[in-house]
């Protein structure tokens, strides 16, 4: 890829999605980038940035974020977050609290919010609890596979047994065959929605207050000034007392926040229930 194409696609990755590509991810985006020129029969980058700026309609932009996205998740990646969710849920109950709302803001291929909503639903057990959990992500093709909500085997290993013969229905096959695969079930899914959202681009289309927010894993893509505008816009929406959970290769140096540090990767909103 030559320099030019290269910082034409690296400036609009960053106008459009706050995603700061550095020089090092240059044969990243090169190799990200040929599928793109394959699907659209293009033959180099510079005819690609052009397809790209002369594309009125903004699905070739959608499509080229999908690409240079990166989308590592797995079921419950970085487990302390999902017991420190149960226990503030079974803490905000002893309090009486029915109506809960709950945000997994990078959802990539689903395997996080699906995690919350195990959880969750363990925690709200036959109780009265009106809850959901809205899923966003910048990526289109992630969005569809997170609400299509269907997993290999490998990937539901993460997942303790019991939890995976309650929220997923399992069709058998050979170990990670085709055949292989777990869906998650209806009475899950009715908590859980799915939406694309551009974490760069606040204020979100939400209303608000939120209970729990998790934003794990994408802030490292995103520099100081597109950080600090997301951490307002979740200050935003955040209820008194409710909780932030960043992953912990994250942090909030440099951000001017409300916030409070609980412990490395976990913040809680001033005000509200303890």
């Amino acid at each position: 890829m030559d320099v030019a194409s290269f910082n034409r696609l690296r400036e609009l990755a960053y106008d459009e999605a706050g995603i700061d590509l550095s020089d090092e991810k240059k044969a990243l985006v090169a190799a990200r980038v040929e599928t793109r020129l394959r699907a659209l029969k293009l033959r180099d980058a510079r005819s690609y940035v052009d397809f790209l700026l002369g594309d009125d309609s903004g699905a070739e932009l959608v499509a080229f974020l999908d690409a240079i996205s990166t989308n590592f998740t797995s079921f419950f990646r970085e487990p302390k977050h999902f017991e420190e969710l149960d226990e503030f849920v079974k803490k905000r109950l002893e309090q009486g609290q029915l109506r809960f709302r709950f945000w997994s803001a990078a959802s990539s291929s689903g395997e996080e919010p699906w995690t919350m909503a195990m959880t969750l639903a363990e925690g709200f057990s036959g109780k009265p609890v009106d809850w959901k959990l809205l899923g966003t992500d910048i990526s289109t093709r992630m969005l569809k596979v997170a609400d299509g909500g269907v997993y290999r085997r490998v990937q539901v290993d993460p997942v303790p047994a019991f939890l995976r013969a309650r929220y997923f229905t399992h069709r058998f096959g050979t170990h990670d065959s085709p055949d292989d695969r777990f869906t998650v079930v209806d009475r899950l899914r009715q908590h859980v929605a799915f939406r694309r959202m551009n974490l760069a681009t606040p204020p979100f289309p939400l209303k608000g207050p939120l209970d729990v927010v998790f934003c794990r894993n994408v802030m490292i893509y995103f520099d100081v000034a597109v950080r600090q505008r997301l951490l307002d816009e979740i200050g935003r929406l955040l209820a008194p007392g409710g909780m932030l959970f960043i992953s912990h290769t994250e942090t909030l140096n440099g951000i001017r926040t409300p916030l409070q540090l609980v412990r490395p990767s976990v913040y809680r909103m001033p005000g509200g229930a303890p």
